[in-house]
């Protein structure tokens, strides 16, 4: 999921403004919204803002750009509210960006009433960043599907293919349960 040279952040406020035209807002879709919807058509009716996208994405200045089946792409922009004591982006601004993206490409892949919960997360941190580094992206891809695992991996880099950070998941697969 390359995409082609364009302004990173131009891009990231176009995808927001898009979700928001939509009607979209942070918060919880109900289930009578989600159900009948495959984990793709969820994701894509989040970006239109036909559904609420999560809040956490506003908290840690994130939104999702791009879904294809099996691939996700997300981007970030680090802002001083992400720091760390040390002066650098905090460890848990790159989980979050990481896991949303590896979360997101396995549920690209399951059918209505399907979902996954991250069961392991490993995450390598290479590089530091901090609000000077600008939009940070990553992408996320499937390994593996089955009927109870799944597993992904997704890379953080620059606008210049500068790698931050690479990480890895294992998710359990499962039905929804049936509305009482």
């Amino acid at each position: 999921m390359k995409t082609p040279t364009i302004d990173w952040t131009s891009q990231h406020e176009a995808s927001r403004q898009r979700s928001v035209a939509g009607g979209g807002k942070p918060g919880l879709a109900r289930m009578e919204q989600l159900a009948g919807k495959s984990g793709r058509e969820i994701l894509e009716a989040m970006m239109s803002g036909e559904l609420p996208y999560p809040p956490m994405n506003e908290t840690m200045n994130m939104t999702l750009l791009e879904v294809g089946t099996g691939c996700v792409l997300f981007q970030g922009i680090p802002l001083l509210q992400h720091y760390n004591p040390l002066g650098t982006v905090h460890g848990g601004w790159f989980a979050t960006l990481l896991d949303s993206a590896l979360g997101c490409a396995v549920q690209t892949t399951l059918p209505a009433g399907r979902s996954y919960s991250t069961a392991e997360l490993s995450i390598n941190i290479v590089r530091p960043a901090s609000h000077k580094t600008g939009p940070l992206r990553a992408v996320g891809t499937v390994i593996h599907i089955g009927r109870q695992i799944a597993t992904a991996e997704a890379r953080i880099e620059d606008e210049k293919g500068k790698l931050y950070a690479h990480a890895t998941t294992t998710c359990f697969v499962f039905d929804v349960p049936a509305a009482v």
